[in-house]
């Protein structure tokens, strides 16, 4: 449990039964809901403000400038409340609601500004069907009752202790412990300099020799797994639990890791999820991935994320996905949704019709009296398009010259927090500067000015009425994943103009506002046209477009957000459970089976090869046996006692030069169980040697045919049997053609090139479904014909124990022969599936890879409990099996 926890889970009650209390939802954010105030210090000099993600450390030195103790005593409640009204400097943080919930204590707290969409649907919850909330986050800068930040300054124990029972006992927010070091180059550093501009579609401009980033990614992994860590420790059964946004990719496995494999974990991306062709330009992508899909719902605005999400795990992890979730390797299934975040609207009503709002709203057109004002209101960052806008602007005033004096374009730009080496937006407010400046130059007079540029922060007042006072809304973000400026714009015109929207269509809002005036930033001319039309247009069409906007708006509003997304994680969670029944294999208790095996005079040892003794590689060709397989094979065969067989889908010729020149006394059986060839034999029995092989002309020509239209795709021409693989075919791609190829309706191809259709239903033949492999073969040929082969041939002196190992669909008539032959008999038969615990088998134990089952084979070789005269006497009695009969040697 980290310091912070520490210190007041005494308080928290957590120890207390957990049936009786209702369901909590614990919501893992990047900064808490609210801000420390230190009652009794104030700022001495304007300090610079620390990262936003940066938490004021009890271990910063004394010496540090930036502030300085007043009296002991804390302020009067009045004073406190005066100091609010105080003018806020540009670096400080505006305290709108300051709370002291003791007046005679040194802290207070207040609602953190930015994120309002976020912070006002989770915070809905909070007493909703009986439900309560649990807030994880960094707390960030504690600030003065200015809202001035307390750089250098330092807390003892005792005041830290009671900045973290106040903020439990009055919001139940716990804050994640992280160095400065580590707090810095996690969000300044990864989250904005490397994710942030990837995520919005900007690759970085400048190269490295990858240290700094190497830096910034530990720091990342060291931050997500402190916020996961804080997490479970606040975690009891039945909670859910919500992680939110970019910064935290990583926390849902950490979470999926610590916790019951039954918590109920969703991940919401508050962010674009770009084209996974961008997204694979990151080098730690697959790490990213995995960790997000420790989730059990992944939601996100827009469908079109969703998409790009699944497309990165299928180009990027290989994964199988449908429209609505990821099929993973371990047998669990990631649900993933779109829900479409919203505003606190009944707030936002509340600030429109506030007498102040609509005092500064008729000022403002009063002093616009006879123009038009289109209203802009962005931060100032390389993804807002400002710059776009202004030069479409200057387009419009170019193309529609009556408009010149009629029109002004008030701009207000807050400063952008993503300031960084890589997608920094150095150099663009005095680009802005210098547009503003030139058109107005050019298009302006002494009497009218086109463009207005406010740069700085404005108050929620003064937003709403601009916003209230606006002839059009203007939003031309070039990439955007939620823009609240349009759901705000909407709701300040309800009761006024009800004027036009003009919205990018890169915004993730422009999917569900339909009916506003959807423009391409980039399209200068189009943009300039598009202005035109709204300045014109009809009183009718305004109301309507408006009238269906607000619907929307009202509809979908932050609360209805946060319900539909709990909603959703916990019917994603119950859905898995029932449509994917699986067991978790249990871990192959090794003691126990070297024990059985040591014991055992007579074993048989059955092993495929690909994905059991050998990695799955992107080329069939390169996955050769490594020196550690052979060198196990060589030990368990120069043991009189032990049988060892690989059964494998290779051919003869790969199989004899791959591992039967190699290792003496090995039994090898190709192509699925079609050929066997007896430990010491020279030649190969053909199972189906009297098999009419027509049937293979058919699926040639079915598989020719896809493979001419999918490239990357080849065909594997067996004896027994014929493969297609589109293992390097593009994933998404491959995949589809796989399905169209064993489709009994397709939809883009005749019914004669599909194999349900041509072949399947009329011969006895059965379609294996590998890794990134379709396989046709007869159906009297499978592993375990050829496991029962050598079982029945042993029926005088049976095998005492067997250890069968597979990893894929192929390998479970292994499994399921062997579970029929010992049946109620003596004797000790392992069944082992290579792969995760989750995965589907019907086997009885698991590995989590290859490696661990050479370390168990490596193991057994190393025995040597065998009497030396038993050996003597082995030698020369080896006898060879071939499956259908046993021929002594002389």
């Amino acid at each position: 449990m980290s310091p912070t926890a520490a210190a007041i889970a005494p308080s928290t009650g957590l120890e207390s039964t957990p049936s009786p209390t209702p369901r909590r939802v614990i919501h893992v954010l990047h900064m808490l809901p609210i801000v420390a105030v230190r009652l009794d210090r104030v700022a001495s000099s304007l300090a610079p403000s620390a990262p936003n993600s940066r938490r004021h450390s009890r271990a910063a030195t004394a010496g540090m400038n930036g502030s300085a103790p007043l009296t002991p005593t804390a302020p009067s409640f009045e004073a406190l409340t005066a100091a609010l009204h105080h003018h806020h400097q540009r670096d400080a943080t505006r305290l709108d609601d300051l709370v002291v919930p003791d007046t005679q204590g040194k802290w207070g707290y207040a609602p953190r500004r930015g994120h309002g969409a976020l912070y006002a649907g989770i915070q809905s919850l909070d007493g909703v069907d009986g439900m309560s909330c649990v807030y994880v986050g960094s707390l960030g800068q504690v600030v003065d009752v200015y809202g001035r930040p307390l750089v250098g300054e330092t807390w003892t124990d005792d005041e830290w202790r009671e900045l973290m029972s106040m903020l439990w006992v009055e919001r139940k927010c716990v804050p994640v412990d992280l160095d400065d070091a580590t707090a810095t180059a996690f969000y300044e550093g990864y989250c904005k300099a490397d994710l942030w501009p990837i995520l919005h579609y900007s690759l970085w401009d400048s190269a490295t020799d990858g240290r700094q980033e190497k830096s910034h990614w530990d720091a990342y992994c060291r931050a997500n797994a402190a916020y996961a860590s804080t997490a479970a420790c606040y975690f009891r059964p039945g909670d859910l639990v919500c992680v939110h946004d970019y910064h935290l990719l990583l926390v849902p496995a950490h979470l999926r890791t610590a916790l019951d494999e039954s918590a109920l974990i969703g991940f919401f991306l508050h962010t674009p999820f770009p084209s996974s062709e961008v997204f694979r330009c990151l080098p730690s992508r697959a790490h990213l991935l995995h960790g997000v899909l420790g989730a059990s719902l992944i939601g996100a605005q827009t469908y079109s994320y969703t998409r790009h999400l699944l497309s990165a795990c299928t180009r990027i992890l290989g994964l199988e996905t449908t429209p609505t979730g990821i099929d993973l390797d371990d047998g669990r299934h990631v649900a993933v949704g779109t829900f479409p975040i919203g505003i606190d609207v009944a707030r936002a009503l509340h600030q429109a019709n506030d007498p102040v709002v609509r005092a500064r709203a008729a000022a403002l057109r009063d002093q616009y009296r006879g123009r038009k004002m289109i209203v802009g209101r962005d931060k100032l960052d390389q993804i807002r398009g400002v710059h776009q806008k202004l030069l479409a602007f200057a387009q419009f005033l170019d193309m529609y010259p009556q408009w010149r004096d009629q029109v002004v374009l008030i701009q207000v730009t807050s400063p952008s927090s993503a300031d960084s080496s890589k997608g920094s937006t150095k150099g663009l407010e005095a680009k802005v500067s210098e547009l503003v400046a030139q058109i107005n130059g050019k298009y302006g007079s002494l009497e009218v000015i086109p463009v207005v540029h406010i740069h700085r922060a404005i108050d929620q007042s003064e937003l709403y009425a601009l916003l209230s006072a606006a002839d059009v809304g203007l939003i031309t973000s070039v990439r955007d994943g939620f823009n609240t400026s349009s759901h705000h714009f909407i709701v300040a015109q309800h009761a006024t103009q009800q004027a036009p929207l003009l919205l990018s269509e890169f915004t993730g809002t422009a999917g569900s506002l339909s009916s506003a005036m959807l423009m391409n930033p980039w399209d200068r001319a189009g943009v300039a046209a598009a202005l035109h039309a709204a300045l014109t247009l009809p009183d009718h069409d305004r109301a309507m477009r408006h009238a269906q906007m607000y619907a929307h708006v009202s509809r979908h509003t932050a609360q209805a957000w946060a319900r539909a997304f709990t909603k959703a994680l916990a019917t994603a969670a119950s859905y898995n459970a029932m449509a994917v029944p699986r067991k978790r294999t249990p871990l192959l208790p090794i003691p126990k089976c070297l024990a059985a095996y040591r014991s055992a005079k007579k074993r048989l040892f059955a092993l495929d090869f690909d994905g059991t003794l050998s990695p799955i590689v992107p080329r069939p060709e390169d996955a050769k046996p490594a020196r550690a397989v052979l060198d196990a094979l060589r030990a368990l065969t120069a043991d009189p006692r032990n049988h060892v067989y690989i059964i494998s889908g290779r051919d003869q010729a790969t199989l004899d030069d791959w591992l039967g020149q190699h290792v003496p006394n090995l039994g090898l059986s190709a192509e699925h169980g079609s050929f066997l060839k007896p430990p010491g034999a020279d030649t190969w029995i053909d199972i189906g040697e009297m098999q009419d092989w027509a049937w293979k002309d058919e699926v040639l020509r079915i598989f020719q045919f896809h493979t001419e239209r999918t490239p990357g795709s080849m065909i594997e021409l067996k004896k027994s049997s014929v493969c297609w693989h589109y293992r390097l075919a593009d994933p998404a791609f491959g995949m589809f053609q796989a399905k169209e190829c064993q489709a009994r309706y397709p939809r883009f191809s005749p019914l004669s090139n599909h194999l349900e259709n041509a072949v399947l239903t009329k011969l006895p033949l059965d379609l294996l479904r590998g890794k990134k492999v379709l396989e046709v073969r007869p159906s009297y040929v499978n592993k375990g014909e050829i496991v029962g082969r050598l079982l029945s041939s042993q029926r005088a002196q049976p095998f005492d124990y067997v250890l069968c190992a597979g990893d894929c669909e192929t390998d479970m008539d292994m499994f399921r022969r062997l579970s029929r032959e010992f049946a109620g008999k003596s004797g000790t038969a392992f069944s082992v599936m290579i792969g995760p615990a989750g995965k589907r088998t019907v086997a009885d134990w698991h590995l989590p890879a290859p490696a661990d089952l050479i370390g168990v084979l490596e193991s057994m070789g190393k025995m040597e409990d065998v009497v030396e005269e038993e050996v003597d006497m082995a030698n020369g009695m080896h006898e060879v099996e071939s499956g259908v009969a046993i021929a002594a040697s002389s």
